[in-house]
């Protein structure tokens, strides 16, 4: 039995990536800013233990490393919670770049310094990118701020495994192509993606128990085409 945090964990992919793992056997701290849907997650199965909190604030923060302190070990965890705003480049505020960067890069660095301590030797960080994010990939008109904060979450990712390293910590990143959830319907309501979020969190969850075994500081493409 392992101790795992999924972030973004209240709906689309966190959320069944957080059943799997719990059904098979796994405790898993679900983290995401709503209570309502941690709170019916939690529900189901014992295994999960809902943790409302806002990674983008220190309040957050100081919330989940006091529940990390009381749970005392980390044995995974998968950075899957992220901002997706489609807009042009040119009607792209700096606020809203900076928003997305907050969600998708710095809480996530921020996260990360705060477990790094609860993690021993074996343990595995998931950050989940996108196939936006991975260079000479095909791009997408109204995703600039989206793309380029998946793509610094790669370097992170390439940087952070030769860091940990010496604890043998791996790091690496699943860049994901389009799949069927609330936050890709809102940003492309016309656009039917090829992979549903239950389908992806099966992937995600098996490379996450055992991927760190085969590997560390990977970018890993995980669609059908290029890159959607």
């Amino acid at each position: 039995m392992k101790h795992i945090v999924v972030t973004g964990a209240s709906r689309g992919i966190g959320y069944q990536l957080s059943r799997r793992l719990a059904e098979n056997g796994q405790k898993v701290i679900a983290i995401a800013r709503t209570s309502t849907s941690l709170e019916t997650l939690a529900n189901e199965d014992k295994n999960i233990l809902a943790l409302p909190a806002d990674l983008t604030t220190e309040a957050g923060l100081t919330k989940v490393e006091h529940e990390l302190q009381n749970i005392g070990q980390i044995d995974i965890l998968i950075n899957n919670a992220a901002m997706l705003v489609n807009s042009p480049f040119m009607e792209t505020s700096i606020a809203m770049w900076k928003q997305q960067f907050d969600v998708n890069l710095f809480s996530i660095v921020e996260l990360i310094q705060r477990c790094k301590p609860f993690m021993k030797s074996g343990s595995h960080i998931v950050n989940i990118g996108s196939m936006g994010g991975v260079q000479s990939s095909k791009k997408f008109t109204g995703l600039s701020a989206y793309s380029a904060s998946k793509g610094a979450l790669s370097i992170l990712t390439e940087c952070l495994a030769l860091e940990f390293a010496r604890d043998e910590i791996s790091v690496n990143c699943l860049a994901l192509g389009a799949v069927s959830t609330e936050m890709q319907k809102s940003a492309f309501p016309d656009f039917d993606a090829p992979v549903s979020a239950e389908a992806m969190s099966k992937f995600i969850s098996d490379f996450a128990l055992n991927g760190h075994t085969f590997m560390n500081g990977k970018i890993l493409p995980i669609s059908f085409s290029d890159p959607e």
